[in-house]
C-alpha cells in the first residue's frame, strides 16, 4: 500500500458556508469527515435543504470504511441521513457524545437508527478506519463535544481542524487542547486542512463568556417578557441563559423543534446544567408574570417557519409579542440572511417589542477562530501543506495568506473549491482531477430532482406568475369549440383586466382557424398558442408569464 496516492477531496464547504464533507481516498479505502447541509438562498424557492453532490463516491460505495464526524452543528452532520440512505447504510460512523446524541434524533426520524452502526469517541482515543488511524483531538467551538482530528495516512500526518477557537475560558470547560496540538507539531504535520470561516476576523475570537455580561445588562433593563432567539445547536448560550435567568428569578421555557430537542438531548447526556426550578414548560411560563419570563426560540436566522418569525408575524400559536416584551437576538447573520433577519427585528419593533441584535450589544460571540487564532494553530502544528477549508473563497485565500506569513511557501498552500483534489505522496504534493462539487436539493422528500431548470422555471412563476388557456376543438374539422378560457394566477388581476384576457382568447380564436390545423394534432395547436399568448402578453404588458396551453380535441 506504501505505493498508493492519498487523495483529499472536499465535496463541500470549500468555497462556501456550510454543507461541510471531505473525504480521504488512499488505495481501496475512503474515509468521510462530516456530511453537512446549507440552508437555501432565497432565490432557491420552494427548496428546503443543500447537500454536497457526492456523486463522486457512487461508484465506489464499497470502498466507503467509515465516516467520522467532527461536531453536531448541522453545516457538519444534517446532511448524515441522506448519505447513509444513498448506498452507505452499513458504514460505520464515529461521533463523540453529545455529536451522536443529534445524530440519533436525525436518524430516528429518517427510520434510520437501529440499521446504522454508531461508534462514540472521544478527544485523545485512537482508532482506525481502514488504513487511517484517527486521533480525535479537544476543540473549543459554539457547541460542546467538538473535536479536530489527527489521521495518520500511509504518507503521512495530516490535521483537519474542523471548526474551533482558541477560548481559555469556554462555558463547558472544556478548552482547545493547546498542548495535544503541540505534539503534533512535533511529530510532523504534513498537511493541516484549517476552518477559514474567520479569516476576516483582525484579532482573535473572544470568549464566550463575555456574553454573559450582555445577558445580565438585559435582564437588568427588561420589564417584561425576555424572548432569546439563538441557534439551537448553541448549547453553550443555553447555558448561559439559564445561568442568568436564575440569578433574576426568572424561568425560562423552550419553543421550536430543533430547540426543544437539543436542549432535551443536551440535558439527557449531561452537557446542560439544569438549576432546580428553572425550566419549565412553555404553557406553564405563559401563566406567570411576565417578568419572571424567558422564552428561548429558534429563529435567529429569520427562517420563516420558525419561532421568532411567526412571532413577529402575529402567527405563533402560543406566543404573541406585545408592547413590553424584549427580543434578544443572539446570533450573526449567516451570509444570504441579512433580508430575513432584517425583516424580522423590523416586525418586532412594529409591534413594539425592544429589540436587541448584534449591532446594539455583544451579545453574540462566534464560535470560529479570528486571524490570530489561526496563526496561534498554524504555529502549533507547522503543517508543510496548508489547505484551507471551510468558507467563502475570500475567506480560503485570506487564510492562505496567513499560512504565507507563517512560513509556508506559497507553492505548498493549495486553494481550491469543492470537488477539486488534492494528491498526496511520500515527496511531495500537487493537484488532481476535479469531481463532481455542486449542489443537490432537497425539496420534501425528493432528492435531487430539482435542478437548475425547475428553479428557472419556480422563480419565472414567482416573478411573472402564469396563464393557462383551455382551448376545445373538433376531432373531425379542427376548429374551436364555443371560446376559450384562461385562468391567470399571479400575472394580473383578472377583475381589473377583462379587456387584455379577451382580447388574448380572440388571439387564440384567430390563430386557429387561419393556421389550418391538422384535426388531433393538439400539440401543434399547443405550441401555436403559447408563441401567439407570448407575443401578446409581452407586447401589452411588457412581463411574460409562464404559458401552459391545454388543447383538448373531442
Amino acid at each position: 500500500m506504501a505505493n498508493h496516492i492519498l487523495k483529499i477531496i472536499p465535496l463541500g464547504g470549500a468555497g462556501e458556508i456550510g454543507k461541510n464533507m471531505t473525504a480521504f481516498e488512499y488505495g481501496r479505502n475512503i474515509l468521510i469527515v462530516d456530511c453537512g447541509v446549507m440552508f437555501p438562498t432565497a432565490d432557491q424557492l420552494g427548496v428546503d435543504l443543500v447537500i454536497p453532490d457526492w456523486g463522486y463516491l457512487k461508484d465506489k460505495r464499497e470502498l466507503v470504511r467509515g465516516i467520522v464526524l467532527t461536531h453536531g452543528h448541522e453545516d457538519h452532520i444534517g446532511g448524515l441521513p441522506f448519505l447513509l440512505k444513498d448506498g452507505l447504510a452499513d458504514v460505520p460512523v464515529f461521533a463523540s457524545g453529545l455529536t451522536r446524541g443529534l445524530v440519533e434524533g436525525k436518524l430516528e426520524e429518517h427510520g434510520l437508527l437501529a440499521s446504522t452502526q454508531l461508534n462514540t469517541i472521544q478527544a485523545g482515543d485512537r482508532f482506525h478506519v481502514g488504513p487511517f488511524e484517527i486521533e480525535p483531538i479537544r476543540a473549543s467551538h459554539s457547541i460542546p463535544d467538538a473535536l479536530s482530528l489527527a489521521i495518520r495516512t500511509p504518507v503521512g500526518l495530516i490535521v483537519m481542524s474542523g471548526d474551533y477557537k482558541f477560548d481559555h475560558t469556554p462555558i463547558d470547560g472544556q478548552p482547545t487542547d493547546i498542548a495535544h496540538l503541540a505534539r503534533l507539531g512535533a511529530e510532523g504535520v504534513l498537511a493541516l486542512l484549517g476552518d477559514s470561516t474567520g479569516a476576516e476576523k483582525r484579532g482573535g475570537t473572544p470568549s464566550e463568556r463575555i456574553v454573559a455580561d450582555a445577558l445580565e445588562d438585559v435582564f437588568d433593563e427588561a420589564q417584561g417578557r425576555i424572548i432569546i432567539a439563538t441557534f439551537a445547536s448553541q448549547i453553550g448560550r443555553v447555558q448561559q441563559v439559564l445561568r442568568v435567568a436564575r440569578r433574576h428569578d426568572r424561568v425560562v421555557a423552550v419553543t421550536g423543534r430543533s430547540m426543544s430537542q437539543n436542549v432535551q438531548i443536551a440535558q439527557e447526556l449531561g452537557y446542560l446544567e439544569v438549576p432546580p426550578g428553572v425550566l419549565v414548560s412553555l404553557e406553564e411560563a405563559l401563566q406567570r408574570p411576565p417578568d419572571q419570563v424567558v422564552i428561548l426560540a429558534t429563529g435567529s436566522q429569520g427562517e420563516p417557519s420558525s419561532a421568532l418569525s411567526r412571532m413577529a408575524n402575529g402567527t405563533h400559536r402560543q406566543v404573541n409579542i406585545e408592547p413590553g416584551d424584549t427580543v434578544v437576538i443572539s446570533a450573526h447573520p449567516i451570509p444570504g440572511n441579512e433580508d430575513n433577519v432584517s425583516r424580522v427585528i423590523d416586525n418586532l419593533f412594529r409591534i413594539g417589542a425592544d429589540v436587541v441584535y448584534d449591532r446594539l450589544a455583544d451579545i453574540h460571540v462566534s464560535g470560529h477562530g479570528g486571524q490570530e487564532d489561526m496563526k496561534l494553530l498554524l504555529s502549533l502544528l507547522q503543517p508543510k501543506y496548508l489547505i484551507p477549508v471551510h468558507g467563502e473563497y475570500r475567506h480560503l485565500v485570506l487564510h492562505g495568506r496567513l499560512g504565507e506569513q507563517m512560513g509556508i511557501p506559497r507553492s505548498n498552500i493549495f486553494i481550491v473549491e469543492n470537488g477539486q483534489t488534492v494528491l498526496f505522496d511520500e515527496e511531495k504534493a500537487w493537484l488532481g482531477e476535479r469531481v463532481p462539487g455542486g449542489w443537490v436539493f432537497v425539496d420534501g422528500g425528493v432528492v435531487g430532482d430539482i435542478g437548475p431548470v425547475v428553479l428557472r422555471d419556480r422563480e419565472a412563476l414567482a416573478r411573472e406568475g402564469f396563464v393557462v388557456a383551455v382551448v376545445m376543438l373538433d376531432n373531425e374539422t379542427g376548429q374551436p369549440i364555443g371560446r376559450p378560457q384562461i385562468v391567470s394566477r399571479g400575472f394580473v388581476y383578472v377583475r381589473d383586466n377583462g379587456t387584455l384576457l379577451t382580447n388574448a382568447e380572440e388571439q387564440i380564436l384567430a390563430t386557429i382557424s387561419n393556421n389550418g390545423f391538422t384535426p388531433g394534432d393538439t400539440s401543434a395547436v399547443e405550441s401555436r398558442v403559447r408563441r401567439v399568448l407570448d407575443r401578446y402578453f409581452y407586447d401589452e404588458t411588457k412581463r411574460r408569464p409562464i404559458i401552459l396551453p391545454v388543447v383538448v380535441s373531442v
